[in-house]
């Protein structure tokens, strides 16, 4: 990864968060729940679109590496249809995971968007939760390719797996949370209160709407099925990674 991807990630992973985490620091919520995804979307997309461009002009991503991220990303688009939206079961994620512990974590960072972005062409799942769906994806395989390899691999995907998967389902709750909760309720967001009252506030939320266990079926879920797939990828994708120019990937354990 050059210099300038690694820039560029950093911010868009940096402005991200920021983005989720409106709450916490913004004092009001005088605008709407579309005009601050469309001011995510107008401001993340383009980050992301010049990362690829840099990676490609630069040849940290070549035509096999496009080739590769294509049919993954189509692959994981597919895939995600058979569990998204029921009582928590995600497919979605073990195949980013993965993926970016071979690639890297500029490759799994597109990855992960880039899949939500094609899922949600292929469902009809277009909505001011896009862009949010994106970056939290993003964001997790950007993780998932800075894991160290070390160890057994599967087991700490798994591990990962568990903690990325409530960290993405906090963040995907938290940006909209002021909208769903509504005001003067036990849970609502409180304007001006202040990051630490409004997280208290957010875990409220959290627990009583039944977040959490959401968040656990899809943790489960994907922690199941990177034990159950993890040697059979990592072996596939480690050769697809040296046929591609990409660094050897890690052996199954």
């Amino acid at each position: 990864m050059t210099k300038q991807s690694r820039a560029i990630l950093a911010v868009t992973a940096i402005l991200a968060i920021a983005a989720f985490t409106w709450p916490l620091y913004v004092g009001d919520t005088g605008v709407g729940e579309r005009a601050i995804a469309q001011a995510s979307l107008m401001l993340l997309m383009p980050l992301l679109v010049g990362l690829i461009l840099i990676e490609v002009s630069t040849g940290g991503l070549g035509s096999r590496q496009v080739a590769v991220l294509a049919v993954l990303a189509a692959l994981n688009a597919v895939v995600r249809m058979l569990g998204a939206g029921v009582a928590g079961i995600e497919t979605v994620f073990f195949i980013v995971i993965i993926a970016a512990y071979v690639f890297g974590a500029s490759f799994g960072f597109v990855l992960g968007a880039s899949s939500m972005l094609v899922s949600a062409l292929l469902t009809g799942g277009v909505g001011p939760w896009l862009p949010f769906q994106a970056m939290a994806a993003g964001l997790v395989g950007l993780g998932a390719g800075l894991l160290p390899r070390v160890g057994r691999p599967r087991v700490l995907m798994m591990a990962y797996a568990l903690v990325a998967s409530f960290v993405y389902g906090g963040l995907m709750t938290m940006w909209n949370w002021p909208f769903m909760a509504g005001t003067g309720t036990a849970v609502s967001y409180i304007p001006g209160a202040g990051p630490i009252t409004n997280s208290i506030q957010f875990l409220k939320y959290e627990a009583l709407t039944g977040g959490l266990l959401w968040d656990t079926g899809r943790a489960i879920t994907t922690a199941v099925l990177i034990w159950l797939t993890g040697p059979a990828l990592l072996t596939t994708l480690g050769r697809a990674a040296v046929r591609a120019g990409f660094a050897e990937g890690p052996k199954a354990r």
